[in-house]
């Protein structure tokens, strides 16, 4: 009885921790959408929303950080449910820094928009692979909510989609600086956007090679073709 009351007392305390991930992952999908929103309208009381949100942000990192150290001294888990805890801090990093980039974002929203002169559909160049990246990390947080490691396998492919397209944003950003120096300025800014996007996007996967990991006890990450469904080509 004893045994079975500290498996439940356990449990709860790991879904209590995993709930405040995805309380954390909801911030920081909010968090990139008005960025975005930022960007495209630039305004600058939202964007400063943005940026003063990125504070909660890091406080619930470390949090939950130390809740986590907290349960692997009190519990002495092994097997699976370490692999689980550790892949959950690796989550919650990852999500800080998604935050990190956001307000990034946020920022350059700001400082283009103040100058008033912009010559680059800024926004259009990069609504697709913010598509891309968004779609990418809320599918993530479902695939971590549900322990799927099939859907998650799924979505690593999708990151070498996202980095096409940023490397297609640069091509055409350099494009435009070279005929018209008038367009450095914002050019530039968006070609930050567009990498800090690009970012994001590198930490969704991140997240779902995790769940692949507790999952299956498979550790993915930096193999060249991971059993994903991997695009024989991309598009020009």
């Amino acid at each position: 009885m004893i045994g079975e009351h500290s498996s439940k007392q356990y449990d709860n305390e790991l879904e209590a921790i995993r709930s405040k991930v995805l309380l954390m992952g909801g911030i920081v999908e909010t968090q990139f959408l008005d960025a975005m929103t930022c960007f495209r309208i630039g305004n600058a009381e939202r964007a400063d929303r943005v940026i003063r949100e990125d504070d909660a942000v890091n406080q619930l990192e470390v949090s939950l950080d130390d809740a986590c150290s907290h349960l692997i001294v009190r519990r002495q888990p092994t097997a699976n449910d370490l692999r689980t805890i550790m892949a959950t801090i690796k989550v919650i990093t990852d999500l800080e820094r998604i935050g990190d980039e956001a307000a990034k974002i946020a920022r350059t929203a700001k400082s283009l928009h103040s100058r008033g002169s912009a010559v680059v559909n800024h926004y259009e160049m990069v609504r697709g692979i913010a598509n891309s990246a968004s779609d990418l990390l809320h599918d993530a947080l479902d695939a971590f909510a549900r322990n799927d490691g099939k859907q998650a396998l799924q979505l690593i492919a999708q990151d070498a989609i996202i980095d096409h397209e940023f490397r297609s944003i640069m091509r055409n950003l350099i494009t435009f600086m070279m005929e018209d120096p008038r367009t450095i300025s914002a050019a530039l800014d968006t070609l930050w956007v567009a990498k800090a996007i690009e970012r994001i996007g590198d930490h969704a996967k991140n997240i779902a090679e995790y769940v692949i990991y507790v999952v299956e006890g498979r550790d993915i990450r930096h193999l060249r073709t991971p059993e994903a469904a991997v695009p024989d080509a991309l598009p020009e």
